[in-house]
This record gives C-alpha cells, sequence and structure tokens, in this order.
C-alpha cells in the first residue's frame, strides 16, 4: 500500500477464540469510550476551577451482521447466552482483523469478554431473491485495538 492511501474496510476477519466466523458482511458499532471525570477545586483566591481527566473505560457493544449459513462454531457460542443463559460460561475474547489488499493483518481489534445479548432473523418474504442474513449484537467489557 502506498503511503497515504486509505485502507480499503471490506477485507477483515473475525475469530471466535481459535475459530475463524463465516459469512460476515458487516461489523458495526466498534467504539473505544472512556469515562470523563471532572475535578473541581477552589483556589486561594476563591476562584473555582475545573478540570477534566480520563476515567474508566467503558463497555460497549457491536453488530454482527452475518449470512445465515450451516456454520455452527458461532450459532452454537450465540445459543450459550440466548437459549440457555450461560453468560458465565459464554464470555468469549473476539478478535476482529482488518486485512489489507494483499490480506495482510494491518489492525487488530480484541473485544473482551464478549457474549451475545441479541437475535435478530432474517426477513423472510414469498419470492423474496435475497440473501437471508442473521444480526448479532454484542456485548463486551473492554476492547483493545492494536
Amino acid at each position: 500500500m502506498a503511503e497515504g492511501d486509505a485502507l480499503s474496510t471490506h477485507v477483515f476477519g473475525v475469530q471466535l477464540g481459535g475459530y475463524l466466523v463465516e459469512s460476515i458482511q458487516e461489523i458495526s458499532g466498534l467504539t473505544v469510550e472512556e469515562q470523563v471525570v471532572e475535578v473541581k477545586s477552589v483556589t486561594q483566591d476563591g476562584q473555582t476551577i475545573v478540570r477534566k481527566q480520563p476515567g474508566g473505560s467503558q463497555p460497549g457493544e457491536i453488530t454482527i451482521t452475518r449470512g445465515l449459513d450451516q456454520s455452527s462454531t458461532f450459532t452454537e457460542w450465540i445459543k450459550e447466552t440466548l437459549n440457555k443463559g450461560a453468560v458465565k460460561t459464554a464470555r468469549q475474547n473476539l478478535t476482529i482483523e482488518i486485512k489489507d489488499s494483499t490480506g495482510e493483518t494491518v489492525r487488530r481489534i480484541q473485544l473482551m469478554q464478549a457474549w451475545a445479548s441479541r437475535w435478530e432473523g432474517p426477513s423472510l418474504r414469498a419470492g423474496e431473491g435475497s440473501a437471508a442474513t442473521e444480526t448479532v449484537t454484542l456485548v463486551f467489557e473492554e476492547i483493545v485495538v492494536e
């Protein structure tokens, strides 16, 4: 990639534990956020000073849209929380890799202690010729951008 070229974001992969998640069409909501702590104090002259400083990291959520296919690993993981309510065992680290045009990973985003909080199935319409997709909302406790 030549210096100054923007990275094409349409080449990416998702790994859940050691498994590659297939048929991903879209990932949205990748956000890193920190709390803002406001500290107020008074000077010797009686003037109020307000300072802002970073606080703790905020947990977040993303949405993954993928083709409804026969892939069982990701589906079984979703069922752990949505069907069984087993959040403790379902918590997994999820890795998103953004790749350049040669397939080399240029950015890695890790979602720590992620689990599925919502699943939405495909819209079904008689005679429709579009692909069936599912949408999964994942919540996570920490995001690490490498």
